[in-house]
């Protein structure tokens, strides 16, 4: 055996010793939207892994013009009204070139210790064409000592032909184990979408 920079432990071959972590992503749930309310994932967030990536693809709204966003619960998904303070900034850029070409940091999508839904896109378009698409991860939410931390980054293109490249992130003001996930939009179902949950091993 030999140890390298930073104490990682090689067994004799070369290899990784297998309690090493690799950072490998593990599909633990797929869940595909067909006009659901909501998308939950209340299993298998635990302490098994230290964080936990959610990929939300081509999510599509039943209504126009409507906010995705998601929530957390503490409780097996009894509530999802977990405190939160968070930060955000977006890209935009529409296809006809203007209005809309900037980069601007969001203060009416923040919360300051707020339980309401944390928006991760707004003003997603219901056109047969229009849909979202990015992740969340979730670090350590098992914990019962510190605050759980999380980003997010995704893309649409909304309701106004814009493409807007928003970035979230911000912690859950609790230091109660994180043991649910809610994704919705903010009015009308998700007509459509797959969303993915991975630990990372």
């Amino acid at each position: 055996m030999a140890v390298v920079s930073g104490g990682t432990t090689l067994i004799d071959n070369g290899a990784l010793d297998a309690g090493v972590s690799t950072g490998s992503l593990i599909l633990l749930s797929t869940q595909t939207a067909s006009a659901s309310a909501t998308i939950d994932f209340t299993s298998g967030i635990d302490s098994t892994y230290d964080s936990y990536v959610f990929k939300f693809i081509n999510c599509h709204p039943a209504t126009n013009d409507v906010n995705f966003q998601f929530n957390l619960s503490t409780d097996g998904g009894s509530n999802y009204n977990v405190t939160k303070t968070t930060t955000r900034f977006t890209a935009l850029h529409s296809e006809a070139d203007s209005p809309h070409a900037s980069l601007q940091y969001e203060s009416t999508r923040d919360l300051s210790q707020s339980t309401a839904d944390k928006i991760l896109l707004n003003g997603v378009g219901n056109g047969s064409d229009e849909s979202c698409s990015g992740e969340l991860i979730l670090y350590n939410p098992s914990s019962t000592t510190f605050v759980k931390h999380f980003m997010a980054r995704a893309v649409e293109n909304r309701s106004d032909d814009t493409a807007e490249d928003a970035y979230g992130a911000g912690y859950a003001n609790t230091t109660s184990a994180i043991n649910g996930v809610r994704f919705k939009f903010g009015s009308g179902n998700i007509d459509d979408g797959i969303i993915k949950m991975y630990g990372v091993a």
